[in-house]
């Protein structure tokens, strides 16, 4: 009887740690599912916020919403004037071949040549595009956002009333009641001036007045 017993008592302890490892087996694969599961999770979390990153421009600093497109960089090659090139793959043009001397920063009434201002938005500058027929009210506006890194200037290819262009990117938009969205235009050279590939100026050679 008191062998019985024991033997009872061993099959009992016997029992309870396969039970016992079981259940670390079962934890321990339960720990690694859920580590899987919390990596592929991180991945999407991370792919979409590229995504949006690569999007909007990645700078939550500039206020407001970003309303421009990105466009695939076409390269920056010199021409020389005149010469034929690629097609551009937006409107206005925000990147791609180039002639050698870029425009001089400022308000213009006369039309410039795409691929000379082309040249300014390779070195960071902004360029803002407008139809020619807008009121001289609406030119006063644009004109007050001239400056040695801003040009604007008259495009009647424009698909809309006023184009702003960056190095790869472009917002383009039509006035409302003859009203031009000045929070739109300065939300849009905080995030993209001094974006280019080839920046002449230093980073804080900004525009402290926006």
């Amino acid at each position: 009887m008191e062998n019985e017993i024991k033997n009872d008592a061993r099959t009992t302890e016997k029992r309870g740690r396969v039970h016992d490892k079981g259940q670390r087996v079962q934890t321990a694969r339960m720990k690694k599912s859920l580590t899987r599961y919390g990596i592929g999770l991180l991945v999407v979390v991370l792919g979409v916020s590229m995504f949006v990153f690569s999007r909007t421009g990645g700078s939550s600093g500039a206020g407001g919403e970003d309303f421009s497109i990105g466009y695939g960089v076409q390269g920056r090659n010199h021409i020389a004037n005149g010469a034929p090139h690629p097609a551009y793959n937006s409107n206005p043009p925000s990147s791609g071949s180039h002639y050698a001397s870029p425009a001089r920063g400022g308000f213009y009434e006369e039309v410039l040549p795409d691929e000379q201002v082309v040249h300014n938005l390779e070195h960071g500058d902004i360029w803002i595009a407008y139809r020619p027929d807008i009121t001289d009210d609406v030119k006063a506006t644009l004109r007050s956002f001239a400056g040695p890194y801003v040009v604007v200037s008259p495009r009647s290819e424009n698909e809309a009333d006023i184009s702003l262009v960056a190095w790869g990117r472009v917002d383009s938009f039509s006035l409302e009641n003859g009203a031009v969205d000045k929070e739109r235009i300065r939300g849009f050279i905080r995030r993209y001036d001094n974006r280019g590939p080839e920046r002449i100026r230093a980073a804080s050679a900004g525009h402290g007045a926006l």
